[in-house]
């Protein structure tokens, strides 16, 4: 049998090699070969919509209208959030937006802003 990681999102033992990258034929994860090594740390990773890694404090700015659930209130596209807080969970992304309130966002649906 060959020594390829199982993959890292659906823990499949099916991965194979493609040039420098390992990929998932399962779920479709391609990850670095190089980045197996540090794929063993516990520590979650957050990236928003282009793959930028996020970090506590933060300031990211949203892509897409989000509806707020039970209200008719919407966060509008390009609306900056500052000093976000990550978290585990469906909804990664802690935060306060001025005039809406504090809120949680998927980082899915933002992008890491220039500071």
């Amino acid at each position: 049998m060959s020594a390829l990681p199982n993959c890292p999102q659906c823990d499949s033992e099916y991965t194979y090699e493609d040039g420098l990258m390992y990929v998932c034929p399962s779920c479709g994860h391609e990850w670095a070969q190089d980045a197996s090594a540090d794929a063993s740390s516990d520590e979650p990773v957050y990236r928003d919509a282009n793959g930028t890694v996020l970090q506590d404090g933060d300031t990211v700015t949203v892509i897409k209208d989000l509806k707020i659930k039970g209200t008719s209130s919407v966060v509008k596209v390009g609306t900056k959030v500052k000093n976000i807080r990550l978290v585990g969970g469906d909804h990664d992304i802690d935060c306060k937006i001025d005039g809406i309130g504090p809120m949680k966002l998927k980082s899915e649906f933002v992008k890491k802003a220039q500071d």
